[in-house]
C-alpha cells in the first residue's frame, strides 16, 4: 500500500481504505464524449495502484456492446421498477486490468447514443439510478463509498437517503463529483416523479426543486455526503452568482462539505516521449525534435507559413463556454501579428463555418479541421508553440495540462482550473509556464497573445520556459490522495 495512503488512514485509525464503487455515464476507455470519461477513467486506476478496492459501473451502451459483448460475464439478472413498469436489468461482468467493471445492460435504454437528450436522456439515468441501486446486494460487492458523478447518476445519493434509508444500501456515504455545473439535468417534476416514485414533498427549494422544475443535480448537491469540484478555483467560483449557474445558494448551504481536487493527465497515455501518432518523439532535453514536428504539422495542414513563424494551436469543442467569440472577435489581428492558426474541433455550425473558411481568409496562414481526430490533436500539441484557451469559464480543463506536457506553452483566461495549472510568465523573475489573462475580453487576450509571440523572439527564454513547463507534475497520483481522503472523511460520516 502507497505509504502517503497509510499516512491518510493512520489518522483516522484505519488499517484498510474504504471500498469504492466509481459510477459514470461513460468512462474511458470503455466510453468517451469529452474529459469526464478520461477522468473517471485515469482517477479509477490511480485508486487501484494505490491499494483501494475500487470497481466501475457504467451503462452497457452501444458503442461498449459491439466492443466487448464476447469479453464480459453475465453476473445477474433483476427488474428495475420505472414508471410503474418492470424493466430488465442486466449487470455484465468484465475484467479491466484486475479492476472489475460492472455493465448495466438494457438494450431499451443503452441501444442508443450515450446522450439522447429530452425527457428520454432523464429516464435513461433515472433508470441507471435505480438499476445502480437495486443491484448492490446482488453483485457480490459491497462498496463503503458510491462516487457519482454528474446530473446521470446525482440522483443516486437523494434515493439511498429517502427510499433506501433503512435497507442495506443506505449504509453507503456518497461522494458527488461536478464536473461542469451547467449540465444539471432538469425535466418537468411531475415526470421525475413518477419514474422514481418521488413524493411532492420533495417538490421544494430545500431539497429537489429548481423553477418549477426537478433537477438532478441540485438532489446530489442536497444529499451527496460530500462534494467535490475538479479544481480549487472552480469550488470557490461556484459559489458566486457568475459561475453558479443559479445553483450558488444550495451550494453555499454545503460549503463546509465541498472541496476543489485538480484533475490530472495521463501521463503515460500523454507522453510525447513516446507518443505513436506523432512523427518525432522528444523530451524536454530534446527540442529539436519538437521543432521538426512543427515542419511535419505544417505540411500535413497545407499551411502557408515559414517554419520560424509562430503556430498557436486549439483543439476544442466549438461553443461559447470555450471562449469562441473572443477568437473570432479578433482573428484577423492575431493572424496580423505574424502567427499561424492550427484548430481542430466540432461544435456550433456557425463556428465551423468560420474556420473551414480561415485558410481563404487568410491566404492559408490559419486552418480549420472541423471533426474529431485523436492523432491529429496529439500532433497539434506535439507541433504548435502555443495552446490557446479563452475560456468563458472552465472547470478544470485537461487541454492546457496536455499541452504543458507537450512543451506548447499555454495562453488562457485565468479561471477555473486554467488559473490552477497556468502560471503566467514574469521575465524578471523567470517565473510562471505560459501566458494568462484576467477579463473575458477579446483584446485583452490578443495583447496576451502579442506579449507571447515578442518572447517567441528570444528563443533561449522560449526553450527555459518550454522545459519548466513541461517538468511540472501533471499525474494523477496527487489527485488520487486527494480523493483519498475525502472518501476516508466520507466514511465516517
Amino acid at each position: 500500500m502507497n505509504q502517503a495512503l497509510q499516512e491518510i488512514l493512520a489518522e483516522k485509525k484505519l488499517k484498510t481504505p474504504p471500498s469504492v464503487l466509481m459510477i459514470g455515464a461513460e468512462c474511458a476507455p470503455f466510453a468517451k464524449t469529452g474529459g469526464l470519461a478520461d477522468v473517471i477513467g485515469t482517477l479509477t486506476r490511480e485508486l487501484d495502484t494505490l491499494g483501494f478496492d475500487v470497481r466501475l459501473m457504467l451503462p452497457f451502451h452501444r458503442v461498449i456492446k459491439e466492443r466487448y459483448r464476447d469479453r464480459v460475464r453475465h453476473l445477474v439478472s433483476f427488474s428495475v421498477d420505472i414508471g410503474g413498469r418492470s424493466q430488465y436489468a442486466g449487470i455484465e461482468q468484465f475484467d479491466w486490468e484486475g479492476i472489475p467493471v460492472y455493465f448495466i445492460d438494457n438494450e431499451h435504454y443503452f441501444g442508443h447514443t450515450i446522450y439522447c437528450g429530452g425527457d428520454f436522456e432523464g429516464e435513461q439515468y433515472a433508470y441507471v439510478s435505480r438499476a445502480v441501486i437495486e443491484s448492490l446486494p446482488l453483485i457480490g460487492f459491497a462498496p463503503r463509498i458510491l462516487h457519482v458523478n454528474d446530473w446521470h447518476t446525482s440522483m443516486i445519493p437523494m434515493l439511498l437517503k429517502t427510499q433506501y434509508d433503512r435497507l442495506p444500501q443506505g449504509r453507503c456515504r456518497t461522494v458527488l463529483s461536478i464536473h461542469n455545473l451547467g449540465y444539471q439535468g432538469r425535466f418537468h417534476f411531475g415526470f421525475v416523479s413518477h419514474l422514481l416514485g418521488i413524493e411532492s414533498r420533495y417538490h421544494h427549494p430545500d431539497c429537489l426543486e429548481y423553477h418549477g422544475d426537478a433537477n438532478f443535480l441540485k438532489g446530489g448537491i442536497v444529499y451527496a455526503d460530500k462534494l467535490v469540484t475538479v479544481s480549487p478555483t472552480y469550488a470557490r467560483e461556484i459559489l458566486t452568482a457568475y459561475y453558479g449557474e443559479g445553483l450558488e445558494g444550495i451550494l453555499a448551504t454545503r460549503a463546509d462539505d465541498l472541496t476543489g481536487i485538480l484533475n490530472g493527465i495521463d501521463t503515460s497515455a500523454f507522453n510525447p516521449a513516446a507518443d505513436p501518432f506523432i512523427p518525432y518523439p522528444y523530451d524536454a532535453s530534446s527540442l529539436f525534435a519538437k521543432r521538426k514536428n512543427k515542419e511535419a504539422l505544417i505540411a500535413e495542414l497545407g499551411l502557408n507559413l515559414p517554419f520560424d513563424a509562430p503556430l498557436i494551436g486549439m483543439v476544442t469543442r466549438l461553443t461559447k463556454q470555450k471562449g469562441i467569440d473572443l477568437v473570432l472577435r479578433v482573428f484577423d489581428e492575431i493572424i496580423a501579428a505574424g502567427a499561424g492558426f492550427a484548430l481542430l474541433g466540432t461544435g456550433d455550425h456557425a463556428y465551423e463555418h468560420f474556420f473551414r473558411e480561415a485558410a481563404h481568409r487568410t491566404d492559408g496562414r490559419a486552418v480549420g479541421v472541423t471533426q474529431f481526430d485523436d492523432p491529429l490533436a496529439r500532433r497539434i500539441y506535439a507541433g504548435c508553440d502555443f495552446f490557446l484557451m479563452p475560456s468563458q469559464f472552465e472547470p478544470c480543463g485537461l487541454s492546457q495540462m496536455i499541452a504543458l506536457r507537450y512543451g506548447t506553452l499555454p495562453i488562457v483566461r485565468a479561471t477555473g482550473g486554467l488559473r490552477d495549472t497556468v502560471f503566467p510568465y514574469n521575465e524578471y523573475t523567470n517565473e510562471g509556464n505560459g501566458f494568462t489573462f484576467e477579463n473575458y475580453n477579446a483584446h485583452d487576450m490578443l495583447h496576451t497573445i502579442r506579449y507571447a509571440l515578442s518572447v517567441y523572439e528570444n528563443k533561449e527564454r522560449l526553450d527555459a520556459l518550454r522545459v519548466r513547463a513541461m517538468s511540472r507534475d501533471l499525474s494523477f497520483q496527487k489527485s488520487a490522495l486527494a480523493y483519498a481522503k475525502l472518501y476516508v472523511e466520507a466514511a465516517g460520516k
